[in-house]
């Protein structure tokens, strides 16, 4: 009997973060560009644009995992299955509780990376075999492959890791902007999340895909800060409205007709 593989992108950002497209962006485009089946939505500590992408994902063919980049302490985590949000700040331990308490599973994502905040670089577990022991108990798996990242040597750490520790390696996009989805992947048995789970729970994923690359990383760059620009534009001319508006409100005298307190 043949196996089925199929694709998953588990993570990709919109505009409910630092990503430059809103979920119905990022599923019209997963639809029409790409041959993936699953994707997980993993906004910066909200599940907001996951949400909304799940409920629609109907229209587009797409099945959406509700996810959530969680800002801990230790580096950032991926908590994938979710029912509610994660608050950020908290240890990585007491996050990665939190998430299985609700029965979701937690990865860690990009763990080597240079300029992100990542479980084996930065935090409490800083690096080394004494932090990597502390670590990989914490995780179900590990982003072997992440497309963002400047350079493969990061992510074959990040693979020679998981092998070692018997950990499921899984691939993500990091996607900001539409044209690098699916450039990291997933490939699991089944075509569902739920067989997507369960390859997961039995360690029968692949990680695979190739990098951003210079261009992609300009382009991602230069549409995120216009973002920002944007939005701190925005900002500014609502509080310049909100200025114009008081100035223009009448004044109140609070004077007695007679004149000050003592004028005759």
């Amino acid at each position: 009997m043949e196996i089925v593989l199929s694709k998953a992108d588990l993570h990709v950002h919109t505009t409910a973060s630092d990503g430059t497209a809103s979920a119905r962006e990022v599923l019209a485009h997963v639809a029409q560009h790409t041959d993936l089946r699953v994707i997980a939505i993993t906004d910066h500590d909200t599940i907001a644009g996951a949400r909304e992408a799940q409920r629609i994902a109907n229209a587009y063919g797409i099945e959406v995992i509700v996810g959530e980049e969680v800002s801990t302490r230790d580096g950032h985590l991926l908590a994938l299955f979710l029912e509610e949000e994660l608050p950020p700040g908290r240890s990585l331990s007491e996050t990665a509780a939190a998430a299985r308490a609700q029965g979701a599973l937690v990865v860690a994502p990009h763990p080597f990376g240079y300029l992100v905040r990542s479980v084996g670089r930065t935090g409490a577990f800083g690096l080394g075999l004494r932090a990597e022991r502390l670590w990989v108990g914490l995780v179900d798996a590990v982003e072997t492959w992440n497309a963002g990242l400047w350079s493969s040597r990061t992510n074959a750490r990040a693979a020679r890791l998981a092998a070692a520790w018997g950990l499921p390696a899984v691939g993500g996009s990091d996607a900001h902007h539409l044209p690098t989805l699916g450039l990291g992947y997933t490939l699991f048995p089944g075509r569902t999340p739920a067989d997507l789970r369960q390859a997961l729970l039995c360690g029968r994923t692949r990680a695979a895909g190739a990098l951003w690359g210079v261009r992609h990383s300009a382009e991602a760059g230069a549409l995120i800060a216009w973002r920002g620009l944007s939005r701190r534009q925005i900002r500014a001319e609502q509080i310049c409205a909100t200025t114009r508006a008081d100035r223009a409100k009448p004044v109140t005298s609070t004077i007695e007709p007679g004149g000050p307190t003592g004028a005759r």
